[in-house]
């Protein structure tokens, strides 16, 4: 799931359209837990289009392969699995649930973690955020 365009808001809640994720990304760096519905099928059925999903600020040297971040690979911002992790390199590999590697970014571009979809929270995602 990535984005290009704006996003917009229905009471009170983030709905992530084309674009949406970079100001999602913002909002996580800078330290927020943000809730957003992002659309798209690359991550089902981690991640249905339009599920609620709960991201929080992470600690990238925590990361693990499985873990569903929002990351910035090539200029692009995802909400998709790491699917690799260099720690020597400080560097996680990004990939969406079918497959498609969107490529290796490093830990500053590693902005959260998602927590929980639809309020089920995600396994092996404590002690990894900030």
């Amino acid at each position: 799931m990535h984005s290009r365009s704006t996003p917009h808001r229905t009471g009170g809640m983030l709905f992530v359209t084309m674009g949406a994720l970079d100001m999602a990304a913002a909002r996580v760096a800078a330290g927020a837990t943000v809730q957003l519905r992002p659309s798209g099928s690359s991550m089902v059925p981690l991640v249905r289009s339009r599920q609620l999903v709960t991201v929080s600020p992470v600690d990238p040297a925590k990361v693990e392969v499985g873990d569903i971040v929002l990351a910035k690979v090539a200029g692009t911002v995802y909400l998709h699995l790491v699917s690799a992790v260099d720690a020597a390199g400080a560097r996680v590999q990004i990939s969406n649930n079918r497959g498609r590697v969107n490529g290796w970014t490093g830990h500053a571009k590693v902005y959260g973690i998602c927590v929980a979809v639809d309020g089920v929270h995600r396994p092996r995602v404590d002690g990894k955020t900030r």
